[in-house]
């Protein structure tokens, strides 16, 4: 018996959860925010990049969208572009 390998949407619905519980404040808004913002328009390509960023350190993906470290080859591009905007943060009050 071979696991089956989630359909897409179950992808993107992980995705989702895991973006929006990171563990600390300052994670959730800016992955959970990036997701919310720019995920209606992924593919396939989109989600397999933003899966693998899930994988990284909060620390480490915070400081290279907050452009105090240097963001790996692999990580660079149009959708890092876009998280270090920033612009889709929103903090509640």
């Amino acid at each position: 018996m071979t696991a089956q390998t989630p359909d897409f949407d179950t992808r993107m619905a992980r995705a989702k959860f895991r973006s929006w519980h990171r563990g600390t404040r300052e994670a959730d808004y800016t992955f959970g925010g990036f997701f919310d913002r720019y995920s209606p328009r992924w593919d396939e390509a989109a989600l397999v990049w933003f899966e693998a960023l899930l994988d990284e350190d909060d620390v480490d993906v915070l400081a290279w969208a907050f452009g105090t470290d240097e963001v790996p080859e692999r990580f660079q591009g149009e959708h890092m572009t876009a998280m270090q905007r920033l612009d889709f943060v929103e903090i509640p009050r």
